[in-house]
């Protein structure tokens, strides 16, 4: 690569630096304020981007007072939104547990997708490049857009205003201090409320005005949310949670990397040529991995007090109640003869709850007696639905085999990735199981000879003897049922009480002698295998494999049951996993927008079960029943 093609690479990612930083800036503030995983901050790009656009159209393409003045109102209109959601939704869980106000946002992002598909439609819409800034800069004989020039500069500009803002103004001191100690501001008299609210829509309006910008560089579409979110999340970890300079400082790393990938273009590695421009896919996520394991805090960040994870609320459970096992036998019984009355679209439900209870309850076991909270559960599922797929149609092997052997490919890659894993806590923690999850998903979806690529894996059937739906109903059962069964001895065995002591008080499980990373290494290893096998069952089920799999949001999906069921139980992910599947598949069939309805279905949970479905049950009923839920 020539000189003149590096500095042009360089300015490029400079460019891609200032958006990147801006929807990142806005989720460090709100995070570090209210300590919200905000899951709907790609929303707030997405929302900006489609505003501006119309805004765009209603001044008129060619006035460029009227292509700024609609860049600043989408952001302002962004924020306006932030103000609406904060004081309606948000307001109301602040003293609801972390995780649950994650699903909140979740639900949120579900509502505001399918408002943008009723308002802009589901095509692409192509914004105008900026009046007057339609030429190039010749720069040692290369062209640099004249749009991205003016990014290069409104990024710095950004940043020092906030810098300004933050360390200048009784509104900035008053911001500082609750990202450090917020009990203690509420205590001094600040109204802790405004002061959230305030924040939420300063976050939203940079959200909003980042995507608004990016109009001429990308059309306007409704997967923006979930892309952006990914890049913001990995931004604001790698820079340090809660600091403006380190997601500057991050954005502008992983931007050059693109940037750079993208120039390079092809490489020889070991004789075999390989496209630069894929690794795009997945930088973000190495780089992220990378600075994790050497630097747990992020490169501008400071270590932070051990966290007390949502985990930490579950209660002591007896092993065994009579009203529970009853129930548990009422269940059974039901679920064995409902076949003999049951139609086949039945039974292909019944089969996809019992996997995703499953996979559900491995999730489970991770977050509530091992605290360890995963945004990238989908791996280990779609390393056994893959496993499972391969090991039928490349290595021969009867589907009986390739089932059984699905858990240990999902927990060899849960050995693999738990190594590192453990050794974080908290949000550092998840997002590293993010950035496996994502490196996994990236060599899935680009491996195409091996993998099928995008395309995935098809013609993943069952045995002859298991072709009839009845017959997989009941072998699904048996499996997962027995599995389930199996997680909850495993919760109650020696092991799961030391992974629960490690989980409340890793000192004291520390001083008495308890090798706490050993023990989490081996639990993320046996839910790994638990997964793998509910991937498993899947492909064989649907009879294909895709990457979807393996993506986000089959690992937010995950989430969601754990969380919409309640944490504190086993049954809790279980009942969420039934309730999420029924919910998703029977308002899918009813509407063209049954996103929105499902996510206002999850935020109405929120709201009236702030501890889940099980967990509301177990707070009313009387101890001698609710103890074995």
């Amino acid at each position: 690569m020539s000189f003149s093609a590096i500095v042009i690479q360089f300015l490029n990612g400079l460019a891609g630096t200032s958006s990147l930083f801006l929807v990142a800036a806005g989720l460090s503030l709100i995070f570090g304020v209210s300590r919200i995983v905000n899951f709907a901050h790609g929303s707030f790009y997405m929302v900006g981007i489609y505003l501006a656009y119309s805004l765009i159209e209603y001044f008129g393409r060619g006035s460029a007072l009227g292509f700024w003045g609609a860049i600043l109102l989408a952001g302002l209109g962004v924020g306006l939104i932030g103000i609406v959601v904060e004081l309606v939704l948000l307001r109301r869980i602040y003293q609801a547990p972390e995780l649950f106000q994650l699903l909140a946002t979740f639900g949120l992002v579900l509502v505001i997708k399918d408002v943008a598909l009723w308002i802009w439609g589901a095509e692409e819409l192509f914004g105008p490049r900026a009046p007057g800034l339609r030429g190039g800069i010749e720069i040692m004989g290369r062209t640099l857009p004249e749009y991205d020039a003016i990014l290069i500069v409104i990024g710095p500009v950004i940043l020092g205003l906030l810098w300004l803002l933050l360390t200048r103004t009784r509104w900035g001191t008053l911001v500082r201090a609750a990202t450090q100690d917020r009990e203690m501001v509420g205590a001094l008299g600040v109204n802790q409320a405004w002061l959230f609210t305030s924040v939420f829509a300063l976050g939203a309006f940079l959200a909003g005005l980042g995507g608004a910008l990016q109009i001429p560089r990308e059309p306007a579409n409704l997967l923006l949310d979930v892309t952006v979110i990914g890049d913001a999340f990995v931004v604001v970890v790698v820079g340090g949670m809660g600091s403006i300079p380190g997601a500057f400082l991050a954005a502008f790393i992983i931007s050059q990397i693109k940037a750079f990938c993208i120039g390079i273009g092809t490489v020889e590695v070991f004789g075999a040529s390989f496209a630069m421009s894929k690794f795009t896919l997945v930088a973000e996520f190495v780089v992220m991995a990378i600075v994790l394991v050497v630097r747990p805090w992020g490169l501008l960040g400071r270590p932070q007090a051990m966290p007390r994870h949502a985990g930490a609320a579950e209660e002591r459970i007896s092993l065994a109640s009579r009203p529970l096992s009853m129930a548990a036998f009422a269940v059974l019984a039901i679920l064995i003869v409902l076949p003999a009355t049951a139609d086949t679209y039945t039974l292909v439900l019944l089969v996809d709850i019992f996997v995703f209870a499953l996979f559900a309850a491995s999730l489970h076991l991770m977050m509530g007696p091992g605290g360890m909270v995963s945004f990238g559960h989908a791996a280990y599922f779609g390393l056994g639905a893959y496993g499972a797929g391969l090991l039928l149609l490349k290595a021969g092997l009867p589907m009986e085999l390739a089932l059984a052997l699905s858990p240990l490919v999902g927990a060899l890659g849960a050995l693999i990735f738990g190594w590192f894993v453990v050794r974080l806590s908290g949000v550092y923690l998840a997002m590293l199981t993010l950035a496996f999850a994502q490196i996994t998903w990236a060599s899935v979806y680009q491996w195409d000879e091996f993998t099928g690529g995008s395309n995935g894996i098809v013609g993943v059937w069952p045995a002859e003897w298991l072709t009839s739906k009845t017959v997989f109903y009941f072998m699904t059962l048996l499996l997962c049922g027995a599995s389930l069964w199996l997680i909850r001895r495993i919760i109650h065995a020696p092991f799961g009480y030391t992974l629960r002591a490690g989980r409340d008080s890793p000192l004291r499980a520390d001083s008495i002698g308890i090798d706490l990373r050993r023990h989490q290494w081996i639990a993320f290893t046996i839910v790994g295998a638990f997964a793998g096998l509910a991937g498993g069952i899947f492909a064989f089920s649907k009879g294909s494999i895709s990457p979807e799999g393996l993506a986000i949001p089959r690992s937010v999906d995950g989430l969601v049951m754990v969380l919409l069921g309640g944490v504190q139980t086993l049954t809790g992910p279980v009942v969420g996993a039934a309730v999420f599947t029924w919910l998703q598949d029977e308002v899918a069939r009813q509407t063209e927008y049954w996103r929105a309805l499902l996510g206002l279905t999850i935020i109405g949970l929120v709201l009236a079960f702030p501890q889940g479905i099980v967990g509301f049950v177990k707070a009313r009923l009387p101890a001698r029943l609710g103890g074995g839920l």
